[in-house]
């Protein structure tokens, strides 16, 4: 791993310190060719973390019978991507770089081919009745490239409905479609979007991704190994019984695999475990209570650097009422709790419950809220702090949707966007349907609608008119970071993407990419990405800046779910921003982005119209 400063946001966040180096990704250029529009070949390539600003590059492409042809005439100083005239194209061309340090040239990149459709196949290994579903990037081998893991998942069942599901399976590929190996979580773990929670990052600093999940009875690793006793079938098989399907009996695991081989290399107990089933119920959500195993068994997933320095995994349990996370460190091929957070059990009326009960959403982020550097877990309506104790809780109860950064760039620190499911309970009529509130306090700065029931929400940079980002969700429209509402919102509420060449985010869901027009007050499509595969959902399997320049690319299935196509933008830009993945709060966003509703990734920098210099904003500083 190469060791990256923690990211200092002294111009927005007017922090004068230098905290510990946190250890991040050695990446490669992620050098990436597409036809461009028009003609042409559009070239992108990553600016890294820790690139002295005073870098250049060389473009050359590569021809099979002759040596390689330098393409600009002066070094590269300003963004890192370069539109190729249809007149130098020639055919089966690659492209790579060097960077220029000191007015020295540096080695090759590794070469880039031209996609020939404007999209990487990536194929898959389908099962039958299966499809693909969420994915996640790691760099599995040390080779400064990222991989795939993928669920396939085929009959799957939210927590509330009863019935018996097919087993969670888990592939790693190549991006030219090598398989690497499949795990089979087994019969013993159920799937769904709240139960199959899995983590991919370099969690030890090898410079190689481990995975990490949930395991039980009869789950089988890479290497075909069953974990625990495979014999053992714990799931309620009683068709009259609330529970059928579900697994409330037997041992629950969290395993550590190899993310080269996907060989188990460390099996303990699941912390906490589901008892007292009945023990989850609380003021969230609907304010009800259960013992079918409903809410016992909603789980939860992140990577977080809580000392500031080295990634510690936080696998959490329970959503409506008490709440419990784990904090682990998977150091010299040994797993050691760091730290347990548990709001504790409580009855109904609930009166005695811990103001952090009951306060869970259907996701999670990370982020340093209170900027010392270490990371702190974003739980929806609560945060909880890098020592494992309760930062703050709003009281703003269980939401859909969950957004972080640095919302509204005219008031120091990062905002904290949520919506919240109002569905008649008695607590309903004290809970507003959005609310925008300081990070680091849990002040609430603004709201609207109370007692509304409001399931969908978004915050993203989309009008260059209005300072910060416009925020969406609920009655009353489009509104600025500070809650005034300026006309009509866009339909799509649930992705954003940074994709064409300005610093506006545009809109994203599972089959095309939107672009608002604030003077029309309507979504214009910029990409369609076809009819959508067997994943049938509103979201790609994955939205993340993997290869190129700072924009982002999107994975969705073919329409036929045999492949996975990735897509990146052949759009030139002028800004030169060092690659997202090496600011720490977005790269831990996309390591969570597959934990239950899937959200969008945000940065711990503004990063929209009128910021004063992106590139000094997104790169942390030197120590």
């Amino acid at each position: 791993m190469r060791t990256l400063p923690a990211l200092i946001l002294s111009t927005l966040l007017l922090l004068d310190a230098v905290f510990a180096q946190r250890t991040m990704e050695a990446l490669n250029r992620g050098v990436v060719a597409v036809p461009a529009e028009g003609g042409g070949h559009f070239v992108g390539w990553r600016l890294l973390g820790d690139d002295p600003e005073s870098i250049e590059f060389n473009l050359y492409q590569q021809r099979s019978d002759q040596p390689p042809a330098r393409l600009n005439n002066e070094p590269i100083s300003g963004a890192t991507n370069f539109l190729v005239p249809a007149g130098l194209v020639a055919v089966q061309a690659g492209y790579f770089v060097r960077a220029i340090i000191d007015k020295k040239e540096g080695r090759p990149s590794p070469p880039a081919k031209v996609w020939k459709d404007g999209f990487l196949e990536i194929p898959i290994k389908t099962i039958e009745g299966y499809r693909p579903g969420d994915a996640s990037v790691a760099d599995l081998d040390g080779d400064g490239d990222y991989e795939i893991v993928l669920q396939q998942g085929g009959r799957a069942h939210d927590n509330s409905h009863s019935g018996l599901t097919d087993t969670p399976i888990l592939d790693a590929y190549e991006f030219d479609g090598t398989h690497l190996w499949r795990i089979d979580l087994g019969k013993n773990i159920r799937d769904g979007e709240h139960y199959t929670q899995f983590m991919v990052y370099d969690l030890d600093g090898d410079g190689r991704a481990e995975l990490a999940c949930k395991t039980a009875d009869g789950s089988k690793d890479g290497t075909g190994k069953v974990i625990g006793d495979a014999r053992k079938d714990w799931r309620t098989l009683d068709e009259n019984s609330k529970s059928f399907g579900r697994v409330l009996d037997g041992p629950e695991f969290l395993t550590i695999f190899d993310g080269r081989t996907g060989r188990a290399l460390q099996t303990v107990d699941y912390v906490p475990d589901r008892y007292p089933i009945d023990g989850w119920g609380g003021i969230g959500g609907n304010a009800g209570n259960d013992s079918y195993g409903n809410r016992c068994d909603r789980f939860f997933a992140c990577v977080a650097y809580l000392d500031g320095v080295n990634p510690s995994l936080v696998m959490c349990r329970g959503v409506y009422g008490r709440t419990v996370l784990v904090a682990w460190d998977w150091r010299d091929g040994a797993l050691s709790k760091r730290w347990v957070f548990d709001s504790g059990s409580s009855k109904p009326p609930y009166t005695d419950a811990s103001p952090y009960s009951g306060m869970g959403g259907h996701s999670i982020s990370i982020a340093d809220v209170d900027a010392d550097g270490r990371d702190e877990i974003v739980y929806q309506a609560m945060v909880i702090d890098d020592g494992g104790k309760g930062l703050h809780s709003s009281g703003l109860r269980h939401g859909d949707a969950m957004h972080v950064s640095d919302l509204d760039p005219q008031r120091p620190g990062l905002e904290i966007f949520t919506v919240q499911e109002n569905e008649g309970s008695r607590h309903d009529r004290r809970t507003p349907g959005a609310a925008m509130r300081d990070a680091k306090t849990g002040e609430i700065l603004w709201s609207h609608s109370l007692g509304v029931d409001v399931s969908m929400g978004l915050a993203a940079d989309i009008d260059p008119r209005h300072p910060g980002c416009e925020i969406w969700g609920g009655p009353g429209g489009l509104r600025t970071a500070k809650g005034e509402g300026i006309g009509a919102a866009p339909r799509t509420s649930g992705f954003a993407i940074w994709w064409d060449g300005d610093l506006l985010r545009e809109l994203l869901s599972s089959s095309r990419i939107t672009k608002w027009n604030w003077e029309k007050e309507m979504e214009e499509t910029l990409v369609s990405f076809g009819r959508r595969g067997r994943r049938g959902g509103r979201y790609p399997n994955l939205s993340a800046d993997l290869i190129g320049d700072w924009r982002e690319e999107v994975i969705v299935p073919s329409p036929d779910g045999r492949s996975l196509r990735l897509y990146t933008t052949p759009i030139p830009t002028k800004h030169r921003i060092p690659t997202l993945m090496h600011d720490p709060q977005y790269r831990l966003s996309i390591a969570r982005q597959n934990v239950v509703y899937n959200k969008p990734p945000h940065t711990s920098f503004f990063l929209g119209n009128g910021m004063e210099s992106p590139q000094a904003a997104a790169k942390p500083n030197a120590e």
